[in-house]
């Protein structure tokens, strides 16, 4: 029983070659090249304008623009934190959360939240052509953009979600 530990090999042996790419393996770099991880990369940038459009004004003194200030930074972080949580794979480690509903939920309201964002920006936009108020009209094309944007993420995160329960022939959204 001595010699137990010198008779154990603890070396494999493989044919296959070494990941050398830098990349742990926790990342998903499948989901940076689907359809909904670019249009979640589209959201992150897209929702950079908007608020950094609405910044350069002072929103503070219409209620309108501090709505969509709070709209576009919000959901501009919550974008982050679940662009994170879905390429470093975290949804995993909770098996219990129903992922494909949560993704569902999350960007319908987000849709919901910018067509009214959208909505008060553009009525917002004084109409005076002798100054120059180009930024918020700006702001409230990419605000309809990212609504088409969370609309078309929440039409795949329903299609996935629609396919949780069937078998792989079913499924419409690969995996």
């Amino acid at each position: 029983m001595a010699d137990f530990p010198g008779k154990v090999s603890t070396q494999t042996s493989s044919n296959e070659p070494q990941r050398s790419s830098g990349v742990p393996a926790m990342v998903d770099m499948d989901f940076i090249k689907s359809v909904p991880g670019i249009l979640l990369l589209t959201e992150i940038i897209v929702g950079l304008l908007v608020w950094a459009l609405i910044a350069t004004t002072s929103y503070t003194s219409d209620p309108a623009y501090g709505w969509v200030m709070f709209v576009s930074v919000t959901l501009w972080l919550l974008s982050i934190a679940l662009f994170v949580v879905l390429l470093l794979r975290f949804y995993q480690s909770l098996p219990s959360v129903p992922w494909p509903l949560v993704l569902m939920v999350f960007y319908v309201v987000a849709a919901v939240l910018y067509i009214t964002a959208f909505l008060a920006d553009a009525v917002s936009v004084p109409p005076h052509w002798y100054s120059w108020h180009g930024h918020l009209g700006a702001s409230a094309f990419f605000a309809i953009v990212l609504t088409l944007l969370y609309g078309a993420s929440s039409y795949f995160a329903y299609l996935d979600w629609r396919g949780e329960g069937q078998n792989a022939a079913g499924s419409t959204v690969p995996v």
